[in-house]
């Protein structure tokens, strides 16, 4: 069993996966909250039928699995819905990442978490620490525009649909600034592995 369970978070192009790839590698589980939501309404679970149910046989594809396309344009510019799905989706995120973290093996396991920020911390309270990946916002568009190939006000629309910066460093308790290299990250990630093996970490 897991002693010690991290958040980790990140706005958009901040490195997140390339973090908990480097938290892999050495050898802590990650349990992944994208993963867990796709998983929260996989073809045949309580989570899809629970969709259907308050959404119509609509948003299903035509082999039986949601259709996301359509369920973001059912959403997008209807709070209530969007509201009423994150209502089915985000308990069984958080259940399913709590479960995984807690049965894990080693000193510590990583929970990651793109949007811990806009849920806030207080739904996670299982969480013992918070490590967010920071980036800065030049850095950050840089990225984005060149890993998307995207238009600088798309780029930037992205953004702003997101947590502001200061929202996610406000709670965090660990914090690395990925505006270097990728060598450089690993070894940051390297530091804090060193960290949350220590017992002391826990207290």
């Amino acid at each position: 069993m897991s002693a010690l369970i991290i958040g980790l978070t990140g706005g958009i192009a901040s490195g997140k996966t390339a973090a908990t790839r480097a938290f892999e590698r050495r050898g802590a589980l990650v349990a992944d909250a994208d993963i867990a939501a796709r998983e929260a309404v996989a073809p045949g679970s309580a989570g899809l039928a629970e969709v259907v149910e308050r959404f119509g046989a609509g948003v299903l594809s035509s082999d039986g699995e949601l259709d996301r396309a359509a369920m973001r344009r059912r959403i997008f510019d209807d709070p209530d819905a969007r509201r009423r799905l994150e209502a089915i989706i985000h308990p069984r995120v958080r259940a399913s990442l709590r479960a995984q973290c807690e049965a894990a093996p080693g000193p510590y396991s990583v929970a990651a978490i793109p949007l811990l920020a806009e849920g806030g911390r207080a739904a996670y309270p299982w969480l013992q620490r918070v490590l967010v990946i920071d980036v800065p916002t030049d850095v950050q568009m840089a990225r984005l525009l060149a890993r998307d190939d995207i238009d600088v006000a798309l780029a930037g629309r992205m953004v702003a649909a997101q947590a502001t910066r200061e929202a996610r460093l406000a709670i965090a308790d660990d914090v690395i600034v990925n505006d270097g290299t990728l060598e450089a990250l690993d070894a940051a990630i390297g530091v804090l592995d060193l960290r949350y093996r220590e017992p002391a970490t826990r207290l």
